[in-house]
């Protein structure tokens, strides 16, 4: 910016978009002092170096606006985990369904684990009928991201919300204002 640009010639752009052509960088520096703005190096790779004549402060602005605004359109998904057992009572396992369903509708990725203890390890295919019927359940609100896999006791699969479900929007901290308790009256703590 300014004095700090070393280079001998750089390809101007006035503060009005138009090309100026290549310049000696002292000239380029006269011109942006005259028009009271700053010569700002935007393309230092190039050769010669392209120069724009700007105010930087306002450049700044605007480009901490845009980052600000790309960082809210970013999508941002949480993973939501669900332990199961292999021997899941049915209202049990429609309870969690429902929850499942909830966050995928919500934008959140659902991680589902089945839990195996003891000799329950021997009855892997148990906890993956238990998966596979997730995935037909869940399948109008969700899709399969990752098949079901042991990983050590578990048996974990991961199911997404399809393509255009919005990202979960951040949860506001519910504040309300503390009441004080009243003070009693003389006439209220005799009475007591």
């Amino acid at each position: 910016m300014n004095s700090e640009i070393r280079v001998a010639e750089v390809l101007l752009i006035d503060d009005q978009g138009n090309k100026l052509g290549v310049v000696s960088t002292v000239d380029a520096i006269r011109l942006s002092e005259e028009r009271e703005l700053d010569l700002v190096e935007v393309a230092p790779l190039a050769t010669p170096p392209v120069c724009r004549i700007l105010d930087y402060g306002k450049y700044r602005f605007q480009q901490q606006k845009r980052d600000k605004d790309a960082r809210k359109k970013q999508k941002n998904q949480s993973v939501k985990e669900i332990k199961m057992r292999p021997k899941i009572d049915t209202h049990d396992y429609d309870f969690k369904l429902k929850a499942i369903r909830a966050f995928l509708e919500d934008g959140h990725r659902v991680k589902v684990s089945i839990f195996f203890r003891g000799r329950e390890m021997s009855f892997l295919d148990r906890g993956r009928e238990v998966l596979n019927r997730v995935r037909e359940d869940v399948e109008p609100v969700g899709k399969v991201e990752s098949e079901p896999r042991m990983e050590g006791s578990y048996m974990r699969m991961m199911v997404c919300p399809p393509v255009g479900v919005p990202a979960p929007k951040p949860l506001k901290p519910d504040v309300r204002p503390v009441e004080k308790p009243k003070k009693k009256t003389e006439r209220e703590e005799t009475a007591i």
